[in-house]
């Protein structure tokens, strides 16, 4: 294969580019008490973090039909609390980096189109070719499928990239490659036993494996 292994990254926001753990912890809280769930105890973080997302949810008694009320809620949050987000340390140059040589961006979040453009800023948010946001919390896997079938490419030129076990089961699910990155949500070695095709512990690393020789 003539040069970088992918044509396309489908890149995730929340905890990939964007730096909104400590934000979501801050949060969840209020989210818990406004729609009848369990606050999980301080204790219990980190173990969460090693779970899928649909044990999170039956850890913490989320009823399936109140998914969508809280997933319209807590983006009305993201949009409120916007100026208090930021990216991760070495994102703006990763996807610069990354346009530079040659790859196509497009971003799949169940965050909003207006609060990504706002937490990037207008160079980052410009270096991205296709957004494709509001996703449902378990609904990426139609909107990867979506993105891939739009590109025109094989499956095998595009990487999904994210830091979370929903994202990984849905690009296996669009049966495309997936990048794990250890710095968001997901704790690193919950992202390891799930088997990516790449796990990855630093932008840098992003961009010295999808651009080979030139990064």
């Amino acid at each position: 294969m003539d040069g970088p292994p992918y044509r396309l990254v489908i890149l995730d926001f929340d905890g990939t580019l964007a730096d909104t753990f400590p934000w979501f912890a801050r949060v969840l809280p209020g989210v818990a008490d406004r729609y009848g769930f369990r606050r999980p105890a301080a204790h219990e973080v980190e173990s969460l973090r090693a779970l899928e997302a649909r044990a999170v949810l039956r850890h913490l008694g989320v009823p399936g039909w109140k998914l969508p009320l809280i997933a319209r809620h807590m983006r009305a949050l993201a949009a409120r609390d916007a100026a208090e987000l930021a990216p991760f340390p070495g994102i703006p140059a990763l996807l610069a980096r990354l346009r530079a040589g040659g790859l196509t961006l497009a971003l799949v979040s169940s965050n909003r189109e207006d609060v990504v453009r706002r937490v990037l800023g207008p160079g980052g948010a410009g270096l991205i070719d296709r957004y494709a946001c509001g996703a449902a919390l378990l609904g990426k896997a139609r909107r990867f499928r979506a993105v891939a079938r739009d590109s025109g490419l094989s499956p095998d030129r595009i990487l999904c990239l994210g830091d979370e076990l929903r994202d990984h089961d849905a690009a296996t699910r669009a049966g495309l490659a997936f990048g794990a990155v250890t710095w968001g949500y997901t704790r690193a070695e919950a992202l390891a036993a799930a088997g990516p095709t790449h796990l990855f512990s630093t932008p840098e690393a992003v961009a010295a494996a999808l651009l080979p020789g030139m990064a």
